[in-house]
């Protein structure tokens, strides 16, 4: 069995929890300390537009019910007037503390609507859904949002999540990608709400558009996007390339599978790399490549089409 495509991650960086960067001329972010295995380093929220007094900003992600995190983004965005909030996605490392923000900054709250379904089953994981958010105004994707001397775009990039919403800052032609893709590590697509065949449409939209940086909740900016983009996709197909191969060795099951194609990974983490071969599955029992009797659920035992 080949190996996975390497991807060129990036997991060393600059930042002190709490500290706001200036990390180009129109961005500044400021780290949450929440370090996990899904947050990294931890929430990054990034404060769009100028740095001058007076000036309008907008906040994208402002993350977790956190104090400390609160009062850092406050300090961040003294002198300055928050005109929008902007959240990626509804996992709990990211919208939460919005409309706290919101209610202090006197600012609304704009994202993709809420799922409406039950949302992915890694709640063990740490990566569960923000059940009472709601957002003032429901972005369905392409709609602009502008301050002074800045413009960011909605680009609808479901996979992760199904309500994942990323924006494009046009004046610097980057991409604030949420968790649809990361600097550190893949990304997670669990089911049911993750789903892998939108995921991988939503990834060739974003290699299409041809961002110069892409600026991930979590970690380090992207600065060669095209290479690493690439590199991304082929782990992504590659991966099924191997989960295929195991079915035609004869394994039948997650549980089988699991073990082999991530031997070299703590064992700890095999709860949630079975929920990404599920997604997998998923896509490969849509596509009629592979068939199972019933639904094709995490018990579910699979075979060759």
């Amino acid at each position: 069995m080949s190996a996975v495509q390497a991807i060129p991650f990036v997991r060393a960086f600059d930042f002190q929890h709490g500290r706001a960067d200036q990390v180009s001329p129109l961005i500044q972010r400021v780290i949450c300390n929440n370090p996990g295995p899904f947050t990294f380093t931890g929430t990054g929220t990034y404060i769009v537009g100028h740095s001058r007094p007076g000036s309008s900003v907008a906040v994208i992600d402002p993350g977790p019910l956190d104090d400390a995190h609160l009062a850092a983004l406050m300090s961040a965005v003294e002198g300055r007037t928050v005109s929008h909030i902007l959240v990626t996605h509804t996992h709990r490392d990211h919208s939460p503390l919005a409309r706290p923000f919101a209610d202090v900054v006197r600012a609304p709250i704009l994202a993709a609507r809420p799922p409406a379904r039950d949302t992915h089953a890694s709640g063990p994981l740490d990566e569960e859904e923000d059940a009472v958010f709601a957002p003032d105004t429901i972005l369905t994707g392409g709609e602009a949002i502008a301050g002074d001397g800045w413009t960011l775009r909605a680009l609808f990039t479901p996979g992760h999540a199904s309500n994942h919403m990323a924006f494009a800052l046009e004046d610097e032609n980057a991409l604030f990608c949420g968790d649809h893709i990361m600097g550190w590590s893949t990304t997670f697509v669990a089911p049911p709400d993750g789903d892998m065949s939108d995921y991988l449409r939503s990834l060739d939209v974003v290699i299409a558009a041809g961002f110069s940086t892409l600026w991930p909740t979590h970690g380090a900016p992207v600065t060669e996007p095209a290479p690493f983009l690439a590199a991304y996709r082929r782990h992504r197909l590659d991966r099924e390339a191997q989960i295929l191969a195991r079915l035609v060795a004869g394994d039948r099951t997650i549980a089988e599978m699991v073990p082999v194609l991530y031997a070299a990974v703590d064992q700890r983490l095999w709860a949630a790399a079975g929920l990404s071969v599920w997604a997998h599955l998923i896509k490969l029992v849509n596509d009629g490549r592979v068939v199972t009797d019933g639904e094709p659920t995490m018990s579910a035992t699979y075979r060759p089409a």
